[in-house]
């Protein structure tokens, strides 16, 4: 497995120093947040989006994803919601990235009604996707926060170029153990965001391994069934200012999950 770390955890960090930070931490990859506070999203322009894929590709660092913001099973007019899905897929394809992420945000809707929007939202989007080379990918996150809830919506799709992320602390709040989540996602599965927390009540971000979340008990899992895609660790740094930084954090991470995925081979 390859292991990446979300900007989330180093909010407005320069790219080039993001990139710097990655290859000496040791991780392959990252998921960039596009988001108008940080220095990547839909809005900058093409110049902008070279030297930003340049930077990553001279570092020797992959980009995994564009993080976006888009909630695909939000009430209201498709139309701002499918238009937000292709800025960031250009967004994407221009940075040379492979994965674009999306939220449900089914809000107050029932279950139906929020799968059903979701569903038609991303199979109208994933021609685009696929001519573009980049996927899109739901987050087990808000209203769809376990396995189960997410394969319904990607049932439903039924395009190869829609997928999921499996969120790990959402999967484990939503109650679902690996063993349920895997089997339901892994038929869409693009990869892994691992993180750890205190409890379900406090969910500040905690180095790997000092926290309640079944990391052994997933990288176990994907081991045992061969699964060899990406791992990204989602430090949360940006809703938690007094968490600790995350670039002290970033080698010894990066040794406890090779660590767990030695355990498991």
């Amino acid at each position: 497995m390859k292991l990446a770390f979300s900007t989330l955890g180093v909010p407005g960090m320069p790219m080039a120093d993001v990139a710097r930070l990655a290859a000496g931490a040791g991780y392959h990859g990252v998921e960039l947040r596009a988001h108008p506070e940080e220095p990547v999203h839909p809005g900058i322009g093409a110049d902008e989006r070279a030297r930003v894929a340049a930077e990553f590709r001279d570092a020797g660092v992959e980009i995994l994803t564009v993080a976006g913001y888009v909630r695909a099973a939000e009430a209201g007019p498709d139309e701002p919601v499918l238009a937000g899905l292709r800025e960031l897929l250009e967004l994407a394809h221009d940075l040379g990235a492979r994965y674009v992420r999306v939220f449900p945000g089914g809000g107050e809707q029932s279950p139906e009604e929020a799968d059903a929007t979701a569903a038609r939202r991303l199979a109208a989007a994933a021609p685009r996707a696929a001519d573009l080379g980049v996927r899109l990918l739901l987050e087990t996150h808000d209203s769809h926060r376990t396995g189960a809830d997410a394969a319904r919506v990607l049932g439903l799709v039924g395009h190869g170029g829609v997928g999921a992320i499996w969120d790990v602390m959402h999967t484990w709040l939503g109650g679902e153990d690996p063993a349920t989540s895997y089997p339901a996602l892994f038929p869409h599965l693009g990869y892994v965001q691992v993180k750890d927390i205190a409890s379900a009540e406090d969910t500040t971000p905690l180095p790997l391994g000092e926290g309640v979340l079944p990391l052994t008990e997933c990288v176990e899992l994907l081991s045992r069934e061969g699964w060899d895609g990406w791992l990204c660790w989602e430090y949360e740094k940006r809703w938690y200012p007094r968490a600790r930084e995350l670039p002290e954090l970033l080698a010894p991470g990066r040794e406890h999950l090779l660590r767990l995925l030695t355990d498991a081979a």
